[in-house]
Parts: C-alpha cells; sequence; structure tokens
C-alpha cells in the first residue's frame, strides 16, 4: 500500500463535489440561447481551433448525425463558419466565428463570476489552497 492519502478516496471526494459544483452552476440561467450540446462544440472550437464535423462528433462522443443538427444551428446563428480544408480540399473544417467567440466568453464570464460571488467568504488561505488546487485539476482532467 502506498503512503499517504488514498487515491481511491481522493477520486470519490473529488468526484462528488465536482459533481455538486456542476449541479449548483447549472441551476443559475446564464441567459443561454445554446443548447448543452452547442456550448460543447462552440467551446471546443474556440479551444482547440478549426476541426471536421466528425471530428468534433468523436470528441464529444456523440453520432455525426447528432453533430451535423448542432453545427446546422450554430451556423445558421452565425456562431460557426465552414471552409474548404486547405490541405484536403474534400473536407470542410469548422471554425468559431467572431460572434462565437463573443458567446463563448460572455457564457464564461458569467460562470467565473457565479464562482467569484460564491468565493466571497472564504479566508486568503483557503482562496490560495483553491488556486494551488486549480492546476492539479486540470492536469487530472487532462489524464482522463
Amino acid at each position: 500500500m502506498r503512503p499517504g492519502p488514498d487515491p481511491e478516496a481522493v477520486a470519490r471526494a473529488l468526484f462528488l463535489c465536482m459533481g455538486l459544483l456542476r449541479r449548483r452552476l447549472r441551476q443559475t440561467p446564464t441567459g443561454d440561447v445554446l443548447t448543452f450540446p452547442q456550448i460543447a462544440a462552440l467551446s471546443r472550437l474556440d479551444r482547440s481551433g478549426p476541426a471536421t464535423g466528425a471530428d468534433l462528433a468523436r470528441q464529444e462522443q456523440i453520432s455525426p448525425q447528432s453533430m451535423g443538427a448542432t453545427l446546422g444551428e450554430l451556423e445558421a446563428r452565425g456562431f460557426i463558419t465552414r471552409e474548404q480544408d486547405p490541405t484536403d480540399g474534400r473536407r470542410i473544417l469548422l471554425s468559431i466565428s467572431a460572434a462565437g467567440k463573443r458567446e463563448v466568453t460572455r457564457r464564461r464570464s458569467a460562470r467565473v463570476e457565479q464562482i467569484a460571488a460564491g468565493l466571497v467568504d472564504f479566508t486568503d488561505a483557503e482562496l490560495e489552497q483553491l488556486a494551488a488546487a486549480a492546476p492539479l485539476i486540470e492536469r487530472l482532467a487532462y489524464h482522463l
């Protein structure tokens, strides 16, 4: 047995508290005009850059047909653009538009403000602990 905290106990605690945090964030509306799959696809294009519809479907673990409908709505709202892949003219690359970036930024800002409001009563020491944990949680996310 390894010394120190039990990884399974830490995993359980993180799973429970992150689930609670996510549920609480979702309980407060941000004036979303988009569905969760639309937000996920738009956020992925913002973070990762241009991609094909098939790539996005694979990354979001949904069917290409569902992703096609999602992308059609995003394009109709002017949140994404389509262009031919410069390296393979048969493929279409999707990119986030300026309007899409504004929507992602607006939504993220609303959530950041919500979390910041929740941190108002935390002590400086508690804020330092959370700040130190954030990169570790991000690293964990990339290892999953």
